[in-house]
């Protein structure tokens, strides 16, 4: 195919820019086999959308002409895709041989720099336009990633039975073992925010990237929306490449990754850790009750994640979440910012502006800190700066991992900088200018499972399936509350302000 038997519409010239002020753009990753018919006619229509974006083409490999053509498109991509006043890029990446849809993926997400990516197919069965639909859900604070659904209702071309029975089936299926209601586990458009995909270490070269990814977000604990999108799909005389073997393959791969923990690279433990927390609500009302004694009424949190603390302070008289990372934060204020009580900041302990920001007028006389001045290399100064943000005669609540002789590749790959014995916290505390009223240390049976996991199994991550059990046991820790245990996995300080 030539790039002179593409016609570019009129209606294709000069659209309005659609895309919201607090988002730069959107990468759009195309992985493209054989394509030759379309793939020139798919690029027009994602580069008619009307939001900035990054268009990321991957040819796994064509034979067919596809290669060539889109070697003269990376030479003059005006020729196609004429200015129409939205900003837009194309990077096209070449593989020497066909690896598969997987593999493709695999190379484009890689180069995505927008805060949203979505997986787009080359073969016209899916409508760009369809973006505006899933963007909301993650641009308001709802959503980690949206899957378009075929099956919600919207125009789509009648087409084979079978093979919409076999994508039900692979849906129900895969939502029995990952416990979500998904109504389209095997629709091509996925949007995610680009950081989560990013992280998520992809296995599947060939078509059973679909039910891998959606384990591995189940897994996750990702927030999943579905809304539904038109479908056109085609035909095998017209191309359609995915067959009853594809079908096959993607039940073991769910069975696969159901069985197995496979879910991040070394960037992502911090958010695994999370997501995985956010499922242990028994350990988290347990944490909280050694906290609550200590906590006043005007209570700021550092370091509050995905709130799975701040659920138990909503009925404070005023709480202030706060979190380093800005993705943090906004689903914080989506889960809480309703309230008048709640407010929610961004908060680094260690940069001036930031704290000074918050220390006007806050009258805050707690400060709640759990797990948090691990990651922070200068802990220090983070203890100074929590020290300027509470009032006269503040306390801080400080709970932070124990005994350096539990440190271990768990905690290397959560990016621990540290683990704190009672004096050497005691003297970081003094220092700042902090009494110390009570220290302890707590859950005695995590640092057995830690000690056998990071030190004698040499683990970097907690079994997903171990952190279940501990939830379940967690009425063994109730001990604790009649004898402090002379070991435990964490550490326990309250301090006031002097």
């Amino acid at each position: 195919m030539d790039l002179a038997d593409i016609q570019t519409p009129a209606d294709a010239q000069r659209v309005p820019d659609t895309t919201p002020q607090y988002l730069d753009h959107i990468s759009v990753v195309v992985p493209v086999y054989n394509e030759a018919l379309h793939i020139g006619e798919a690029l027009r229509r994602i580069h008619a959308v009307p939001i900035a974006k990054e268009v990321i083409v991957v040819d796994d490999g064509s034979t067919d002409g596809t290669r060539e053509f889109l070697h003269t498109l990376e030479k003059d991509p005006s020729s196609l895709l004429p200015d129409n006043g939205i900003r837009s890029t194309l990077k096209i990446i070449f593989h020497p041989k066909n690896q598969g849809k997987g593999a493709a993926i695999r190379s484009g997400v890689k180069y995505a720099t927008g805060e949203v990516t979505v997986i787009q197919d080359a073969d016209l069965e899916y409508d760009p336009r369809d973006y505006l639909k899933m963007l909301p859900p993650i641009l308001e604070g709802d959503a980690d990633v949206v899957y378009g659904s075929r099956f919600r209702g919207e125009t789509q071309r009648i087409h084979y039975f079978w093979h919409a029975l076999g994508n039900k089936a692979l849906t129900l299926l895969s939502n029995a073992l990952t416990d979500l209601n998904l109504t389209d586990m095997e629709t091509c458009y996925k949007m995610f925010r680009t950081h989560i995909i990013q992280a998520i270490p992809i296995r599947c070269n060939r078509f059973g990237f679909e039910p891998e990814i959606t384990a591995k977000i189940a897994k996750l604990r990702c927030r999943i929306y579905e809304v539904p999108i038109s479908y056109h799909g085609r035909g095998y005389e017209e191309g359609k490449k995915i067959t009853w073997k594809d079908g096959i393959r993607a039940v073991f791969t769910i069975f696969r990754f159901w069985l197995t923990d496979d879910l991040y690279d070394e960037s992502t433990a911090g958010l695994r850790t999370l997501r995985m927390m956010e499922g242990a609500g028994s350990y988290n009302h347990w944490l909280f009750e050694q906290c609550k004694p200590y906590l006043g009424a005007r209570v700021l949190e550092v370091g509050s994640g995905v709130g799975n603390i701040s659920k138990y302070l909503l009925q404070k008289p005023f709480a202030l979440l706060t979190d380093y990372s800005e993705h943090y934060v906004a689903e914080l204020r989506n889960k809480f910012g309703h309230l008048k009580n709640i407010k929610t900041s961004v908060l680094d302990l260690l940069d001036e502006d930031s704290v000074q920001k918050l220390n006007s007028q806050l009258k805050i006389d707690t400060i709640l800190s759990l797990n948090v001045l691990e990651h922070i290399k200068d802990d220090r100064t983070a203890i100074a700066n929590m020290y300027r943000l509470l009032g006269r005669s503040g306390r801080i609540v400080l709970l932070v991992p124990s005994h350096q002789w539990l440190f271990s590749p768990m905690d290397s790959m959560l990016e621990h900088h540290r683990r704190y014995d009672k004096m050497d916290l005691r003297s970081k505390l003094e220092e700042a200018g902090f009494k110390i009223t009570s220290a302890r240390y707590l859950n005695w049976l995590g640092a057995l499972g830690w000690f056998v996991n990071g030190r004698i199994l040499r683990r970097k991550l907690v079994p997903s399936r171990q952190l279940r059990l501990f939830d379940f046991l967690i009425v063994l820790l109730r001990i604790e509350k009649f004898i402090d245990p002379p070991f435990g996995l964490s550490l326990l300080i309250v301090a006031e302000k002097r």
